[in-house]
């Protein structure tokens, strides 16, 4: 065996672009392959794809379908939106945190089975091949990794067909008929994405149609409605009283979101490979957590370990985006953002009106900072001693006055 690789493990979809990787993995490296199918809430029958790859010959041993929805929001999900991680100013990640949750257990799949290679269908002008090769390397270093699209020249739609029809692979007949949507999209419980196609014109602006979780805020309900969030440790644990796991948190909101025409998305990114690309996205329930997260810092957390956490935001927000979850600076990092959040506990109320969230009040009875007795405008009774003002000012101002009294003399 030329290659010297004997096992793959394959992130299998079962889709148009999978099946073929997986019937050209036993052609070109003729090795034993096993399929991964990670459900992260993409709302889809994953056994259609077993029941693919049984007809392209997978041993049933070897075809793995694993509920992941809880891991993802727990271990992943949650601690990105502690850091209130925003790329970009407006991108909520929801593609890239999910890349690395699908590598750990590829990588745990291999080591199971004991396998020596892992592939994936990422094509190699996006982020999601670094995504998922670096989580790889960082937690099965010598693993060899197959990433056909940087090795094949099935490099069109029409290639993959002919080649689909070449080996009996079975196809989806929208696939072949040129149907479906005129886009690509993913989607897991964190959000949809759409990109490519017709969206690949910046100016071009997508049909109503296209959304699928959010109704236009021009169509959501003309009530608003008020929710509450609370949260211990920086997590939500219960809406409106209703104690909920983390997937169920964001299933929850999801819908609340959807619903109320909240968390669309239109945007022209920087990708880490250098060129720019243009998404659009659907984040509701995200969208809402970002929001109440916010709300519930404002009066939990001191002043100067708050302003440290948004200046870190942005490069904790890259390290995402760029595939770098399993870093030593990520999980450094991480560790003090956890840490300002054991005082992040209390509730949150949010009005959500057709496509706005407002928040509309917040306490905490054991990590309130906000003293009413010192903040108030009326007679605060000795509290604050407004002549504290003068001193502090003139101290700030010492070095703007030196400065001007330099210019003065020249």
């Amino acid at each position: 065996m030329a290659s010297g690789i004997k096992k793959v493990v394959l992130a299998y979809s079962g889709g148009l672009d999978t099946s073929v990787i997986l019937k050209w993995l036993q052609d070109v490296y003729q090795c034993e392959v096993v399929t991964f199918t990670a459900d992260i809430g993409q709302g889809e029958e994953l056994e259609p794809a077993r029941k693919k790859a049984l007809q392209l010959g997978i041993k049933k041993q070897n075809i793995f379908i694993e509920d992941l929805r809880e891991e993802f929001v727990r271990d992943f999900v949650f601690p990105m939106f502690r850091a209130n991680t925003v790329y970009e100013g407006e991108y909520l990640l929801g593609t890239s945190i999910a890349r690395p949750l699908i590598a750990k257990n590829m990588v745990e799949v291999a080591k199971k089975v004991g396998a020596d290679a892992i592939s994936h269908g990422a094509t190699g002008k996006g982020n999601d091949q670094v995504r998922f090769e670096l989580g790889a390397y960082a937690l099965m270093p010598n693993v060899k990794i197959i990433a056909p699209w940087r090795e094949w020249d099935l490099l069109s739609r029409e290639k993959l067909l002919a080649y689909a029809d070449k080996h009996r692979i079975p196809v989806d007949f929208k696939k072949r008929k040129g149907g479906g949507a005129p886009y690509s999209m993913d989607a897991n419980l964190l959000h949809i994405s759409y990109e490519g196609g017709i969206l690949e014109d910046p100016d071009f602006a997508p049909e109503d149609s296209m959304w699928r979780i959010t109704v236009s805020p021009e169509k959501a309900p003309n009530k608003p409605q008020v929710i509450e969030l609370e949260y211990k440790a920086g997590d939500i644990v219960a809406i409106d009283g209703k104690k909920l796991s983390p997937a169920g948190v964001l299933t929850t909101l999801n819908a609340l979101g959807g619903k109320h025409g909240i968390g669309r998305l239109d945007m022209v990114e920087n990708r880490y490979v250098g060129m720019k690309s243009r998404g659009c996205y659907e984040t509701p329930g995200g969208t809402i957590m970002l929001k109440g997260h916010r709300a519930m810092e404002s009066i939990t957390m001191d002043r100067e370990v708050l302003a440290l956490k948004d200046d870190l935001m942005p490069r904790y927000a890259r390290m995402i985006y760029n595939g770098y979850w399993f870093s030593p600076e990520r999980k450094l990092l991480q560790g003090l953002i956890d840490a300002s959040q054991a005082t992040v506990n209390g509730t949150v109320r949010l009005k959500l009106y057709k496509g706005t969230i407002m928040c509309v009040g917040r306490t905490s009875k054991s990590d309130s900072l906000f003293d009413a007795r010192i903040s108030t405008f009326d007679d605060d009774k000795g509290a604050y001693n407004q002549a504290d003002a003068g001193g502090f000012i003139k101290l700030n101002a010492l070095r703007l006055r030196i400065a001007a009294n330099r210019k003065k003399r020249k």
